[in-house]
Parts: C-alpha cells; sequence; structure tokens
C-alpha cells in the first residue's frame, strides 16, 4: 500500500517538474525562442487558437521569429493577437508573412527575467511539499485505520520526505541554470 502512495507521489512531483520547464521555456533568455509565443492565442473562426496552429512559427536568428500563416486573411488577427499577448515586441507585416524582431536584452530585463525564474522555482517548490503533505497524510491515515504499523509509516514518510528533497534539489538546479542562461550575454 505505501509502495502506491510512493508511486502516486513520485509521479506527481514529477509532473510539477515538467509544469516548470513548460514555465521557463515562455522566459526568453539571450537568444529568441518560438516557446515566447506558445500562449498566444488568435481567432479562428471566433475560435481562441493557438498561434502555432493557423501558421508556421520560425525562429530566424537569435532575434527574429517569422510567423508565416496557412490562410493570408489571419494576417490582421495574427497582428492583433501579438500586440494584446504584450511580449515587448511590435509586428512586422507584409503581405505574406510577420516578423518579431526582438531587441537585445538589457542587464535590467535580465535580471527581472532571472527573479521570474526564481519565483517559478519557488512555485514548484510548494507545489511538490503540498505532494509530500499528501502523500504522508495518506500515510497516517493507513496507519490510523490500523491497515500499517507505525514503523511502517515512519520509514514511509522518511522515504516521501526523501523524495521531497530530492525534487527541491532538482529544481534548484533547474533555476541555477535557468538565470545562468539568462544572465549569459
Amino acid at each position: 500500500m505505501t509502495q502506491e502512495i510512493m508511486t502516486h507521489t513520485k509521479s506527481h512531483m514529477e509532473k510539477s517538474l515538467e509544469s516548470l520547464r513548460k514555465d521557463f521555456s515562455t522566459l526568453r533568455s539571450g537568444k529568441v525562442s518560438v516557446s515566447v509565443l506558445d500562449n498566444i492565442r488568435v481567432s479562428y473562426y471566433d475560435t481562441p487558437t493557438p498561434l502555432n496552429q493557423v501558421g508556421s512559427v520560425i525562429a530566424q536568428d537569435a532575434s527574429t521569429i517569422v510567423i508565416t500563416p496557412w490562410e493570408k486573411s489571419l494576417l490582421k488577427d495574427i497582428e492583433k493577437a501579438i500586440q494584446e499577448a504584450n511580449i515587448g515586441v511590435n509586428p512586422n507585416s507584409d503581405s505574406e508573412c510577420i516578423k518579431l524582431f526582438f531587441p537585445p536584452m538589457t542587464q535590467e530585463q535580465r535580471k527581472d527575467i532571472a527573479k521570474e525564474a526564481k519565483a517559478m522555482g519557488e512555485k514548484a517548490k510548494i507545489a511538490v511539499r503540498n505532494i509530500r503533505q499528501d502523500g504522508n497524510n495518506h500515510i497516517k491515515k493507513l496507519e490510523k485505520d490500523k491497515q500499517i504499523t507505525e514503523d511502517i509509516s515512519k520509514k514511509a514518510q522518511d522515504d516521501v520526505q526523501k523524495l521531497t528533497d530530492e525534487f527541491v534539489k532538482k529544481i534548484d538546479e533547474m533555476v541555477k541554470h535557468k538565470e545562468e542562461e539568462v544572465m549569459k550575454i
């Protein structure tokens, strides 16, 4: 029974780590990444549709993203969605595609993004600790219901703590790596 709780706890902690990876992908680092556009939705036949599903999105070089819509009629809608998303650049459109020119980041912007990465890491740690608490509560309930002994309960709680420490360490490493990536010029 405690093995099921451990498996469940570990899988939820891994999901928290994956969520942090996704959050980090939306942060801008030294070179531009198309993932900064992941949260942008375009009105496509009155349905909010992800930008990468209405056209091709390519990082042309370290500071330029090119968006080529599959339907030319979407150019204005895509421009509008990008402006409303407030990602720090204005779309430049010819009649074929939209280009986003990202200026080099200032030291101040880099510090702000590094702070944002740290805050995302803290949220992930909180999520992992909540998962730990949930796992421990399940273990304590089994002990209370006399389904496991006190010794097994203590060992299982220690194992959950070791798992938590392991994931917190991974989160710290991810945050450190992201901060170094952002601060590198």
